[in-house]
């Protein structure tokens, strides 16, 4: 390990003063000591300035006007010196050794490491699952290739993301445009400047509360709308990132995804008239999903023909049968026991 690393770890606060501190001491609990630790607030109205206040100068702190995701990620990185650079959504938080454990695995060629997130409830109690959801590993590897072969890849929140300072400053200050997605904005680009590593085992965790912009404790269509237009602002990101490189990029990549055609389909099925979409079709989805995931996902048989069942019942039953099916894709924690069992059921008589 390069105890020489300076790691900035960035934490960006809007009116989340009832976790902030705990977001706060997560990173100074570090067992790693190069950490420099900056606290943005985005224009608070509740009490998180003087919960910052209160830290002095363990940490350097920015109160600026509210300007969404994007301001605070600029204004962080324009005052961090690490070389490596965390984002911490401050309603998440970091175990004590996860610095440590990112660290001892760095390399200057790599773009990025990232790592599991283990959901938690507003309290902290865990829901017994992690971010993301599933079995399939972590991406690894030139990620950029599956990025423009599959429209994404499997990777995880803001807060799970350990980012190349090298790297940042190619795509740093971020447009303005992606002021309520620079999350997005850096995930889909940074691949393209190098390797990506992964770390399997949870080393923060991830917080599920109503007032998170996109964790789902709730089923609604707005934020499915939203999941749909942030979705073709990042496929015209992916088209643009291939020119700029030179590669090629399929013209039916907005097919390929099964997240995004997940999305696609509980837009329409919630509320037609406002999908961002018009052309989309319900049997249209409903084939491209099943497309999608035999064609171009890594899930195991089982999981396919589940979830190509899925596609069928949100698709083609009345809304009221098809809304629980929707909440238990995105929300685990209201999934019916027997749908696990089922799972693990088949899983177990096929190995």
């Amino acid at each position: 390990m390069d105890r020489k690393l300076i790691v900035s770890i960035i934490i960006n606060n809007y009116n989340y003063d009832r976790f902030l501190a705990e977001a706060i001491d997560s990173v100074l609990n570090q067992t790693y000591p190069q950490i420099e630790v900056i606290v943005v607030d985005d224009g608070s109205t509740d009490d998180s300035r003087k919960i910052i206040a209160g830290y002095g100068d363990h940490i350097l702190s920015i109160l600026q006007p509210n300007g969404k995701q994007s301001a605070a990620f600029n204004s962080g990185f324009a005052k961090s010196k690490g070389d490596i650079i965390i984002f911490l959504d401050s309603d998440d938080y970091l175990f004590p050794d996860t610095v440590e454990r990112i660290v001892s695995i760095w390399s200057p060629e790599l773009a990025k490491v990232h790592y599991r997130l283990q959901v938690v409830d507003m309290v902290g109690q865990s829901l017994g699952y992690s971010s993301p959801q599933g079995t399939l590993p972590l991406s690894q590897g030139e990620v950029w290739k599956s990025i423009l072969d599959k429209g994404g890849y499997v990777s995880t929140p803001t807060s799970g993301n350990a980012l190349n300072r090298h790297v940042l400053e190619k795509l740093f200050p971020i447009p303005d445009a992606y002021k309520l997605t620079a999350d997005d904005y850096l995930s889909f680009q940074v691949p393209f400047y190098g390797n990506v590593a992964a770390i399997e085992e949870p080393l923060g965790a991830y917080r599920i509360h109503n007032s998170n912009q996109w964790a789902l404790s709730t089923v609604t269509a707005k934020r499915f709308q939203r999941f749909v237009r942030h979705d073709l602002q990042n496929f015209g990101l992916i088209i643009q990132k291939a020119e700029e490189f030179g590669y090629d990029c399929p013209s039916d990549l907005d097919q390929r995804s099964i997240g995004r055609l997940w999305s696609r389909i509980i837009s329409l099925r919630l509320d037609p008239q406002e999908h961002p979409i018009a052309d989309d079709r319900g049997l249209n989805l409903i084939y491209y999903g099943i497309r999608s995931l035999w064609r171009y996902s890594d899930f195991n048989w089982q999981k396919r023909l589940f979830y190509s069942i899925w596609f069928i019942w949100v698709g083609l039953l009345p809304l009221p049968l098809a809304t629980p099916a929707i909440a238990w894709l995105y929300a685990p924690q209201y999934r019916p026991k027997f749908i696990d069992w089922s799972v693990n059921k088949i899983r177990a008589l096929t190995k």
